[in-house]
């Protein structure tokens, strides 16, 4: 008797314990939504029930059949711009990300990937804060360029296709797409990340800011230099149609708040699913609302339904 009631406390133990992990389903049976929610004030609110949300798949309400706001894990690519206007900036950059690391709990893992001369991904996803300190930039070559759009097409590469995880890339930099020196790979756009990162299921976050000029300029070289060295205009794009977000620092503001405040909004999210209403294969928009005055919710702007075979 007494072994039988051991067995199904057991039994309730481990079916309490699966129940509260995160639920994560097959992509091709559910659309999956992570929304962040702000109030009036810029505040993140956890607050919510399921009841306050409506998802809105081309315009049509749809009904929410997965919904938890427990912290999620996440698989993220800190991608750090090393072009040569950010030799001014190397200090900040390698605190703000050390900021991020701080955030970061237990079942995350990250990898961090520099794009300048070259494009360059530590070889895997880890939790080891040592391991991820060590991999951040030393140095910056004073004409290295700055291929944006290439450096986040690779990091999406090193996603498992197939994986069920979360995927988000955190992206610093400080001007504009100049392409890359590497001729061995085609050239990467802007729509290209966007339509990627759509289909697979990335959510990309940036983060915008001025060069620090090492040198002394007359009056039009640094009028000429602020105005191309302003963060490329396509990443609040980038960020807003994969649901992350962007921020553009200005000089003396807190770039290492700026960190953090991602990897905050990472574990405060929301997670919405529920069945895609036509299997076409195509693009569908996704709104996203929710009830209460003043809340203001961000998420992915659209996906690619699953197609039938």
């Amino acid at each position: 008797m007494l072994r039988s009631i051991a067995v199904g406390l057991a039994a309730l133990a481990a079916l309490g314990q699966a129940q509260s992990q995160p639920v994560f389903r097959g992509r091709g049976d559910t659309v999956r939504v992570f929304a962040t929610v702000l109030d009036r004030d810029g505040r993140l609110v956890t607050s919510l029930a399921q009841k306050d949300f409506e998802v809105r798949d081309e315009g049509k309400p749809q009904p929410v059949t997965l919904f938890d706001n427990t912290p999620q894990p996440i698989r993220i690519v800190v991608m750090l711009d090393v072009s040569g206007s950010m030799a001014g900036n190397l200090t900040l950059l390698r605190t703000a990300s050390e900021a991020l690391f701080d955030r970061l709990r237990p079942d995350d893992l990250a990898r961090v990937g520099t794009f300048g001369k070259e494009v360059r991904i530590g070889s895997s996803f880890t939790s080891d804060r040592r391991e991820l300190l060590a991999a951040l930039p030393t140095f910056i070559p004073p004409d290295a360029p700055t291929p944006l759009w290439r450096g986040l097409e690779e990091a999406m590469n090193t996603f498992a296709k197939e994986a069920d995880e979360r995927r988000v890339i955190l992206v610093l930099t400080d001007g504009k797409d100049t392409g890359s020196m590497d001729l061995r790979h085609r050239p990467s756009s802007q729509a290209d990340v966007i339509d990627r990162a759509r289909a697979e299921d990335v959510m990309i976050y940036a983060v915008g800011m001025r060069s620090r000029f090492q040198h002394p300029m007359g009056p039009m070289d640094l009028r000429q230099a602020l105005i191309e060295d302003l963060p490329d205009p396509g990443l609040a794009k980038v960020a807003e149609e994969s649901g992350g977000g962007y921020v553009e620092i200005k000089l003396g503001e807190d770039l290492n708040a700026a960190f953090a405040r991602v990897a905050d909004e990472l574990h405060a999210q929301y997670l919405l699913g529920y069945a895609p209403p036509k299997r076409d294969g195509k693009v569908h928009k996704i709104d996203v609302h929710v009830t209460g005055a003043g809340m203001k919710p961000r998420a992915r702007r659209s996906y690619v339904a699953p197609k039938e075979s």
